[in-house]
């Protein structure tokens, strides 16, 4: 067993740390660890900026997109800093998850989100977004769509972004909690 950080498990003590606990670090199929628990406080964070203007179900698929996205893309030294964990139920099964905080926000419009990428790509940020040509036909048909239109004129859906907490938290901060 590995302790680790939980973002949801503040402090007791109000000086605004976070408390330690048990838990097993992912595992591949052959048993090696994908990732390490961090230890201390949570030094990074996951951050998903929807487009309040697209259906839920959209958003749900920007999400899962992004989120994937930004973890197959992370090279060896981001990579270490995601923390991977397995939540064991009293039955012995594991429920692997993000250790780590995943917030996700809303935007009012793609014009916020593009102020977004920009900023996450000058802080040097690991990044993914989705636009609505990324949507309905194939994969083919919706990367030659994306390939046609001009970055100014791509409406945004989504941006995930994965860093460090102080770099990600000037980005997101103007940003609400996102509701259905």
């Amino acid at each position: 067993m590995r302790h680790l950080i939980h973002p949801d498990t503040q402090d007791p003590s109000g000086h605004g740390g976070y408390r330690s606990f048990a838990a097993a670090a992912c595992r591949s199929s052959e048993g090696k660890a994908l990732t390490e628990p961090q230890r201390g406080p949570a030094t990074h964070k996951f951050a998903v900026v929807l487009n309040q203007k697209i259906p839920p179900a959209a958003a749900l698929n920007a999400c899962a997109h992004m989120t994937a996205t930004l973890v197959a893309r992370a090279d060896d030294q981001t990579r270490r800093h995601m923390s991977f964990v397995d939540y064991t139920d009293a039955d012995g099964n594991a429920h692997p998850v993000s250790a780590l905080s995943l917030v996700v926000l809303s935007a009012r419009n793609s014009s916020q989100l593009r102020t977004a990428r920009l900023d996450a790509i000058r802080a040097g940020l690991s990044h993914a977004d989705f636009t609505e040509t990324m949507t309905q036909d194939t994969f083919v048909e919706q990367m030659a769509r994306t390939q046609a239109t001009r970055e100014e004129d791509l409406d945004y859906w989504g941006l995930g972004v994965f860093g460090p907490r102080q770099a990600v938290d000037p980005i997101t901060r103007k940003f609400s909690l996102w509701r259905i």
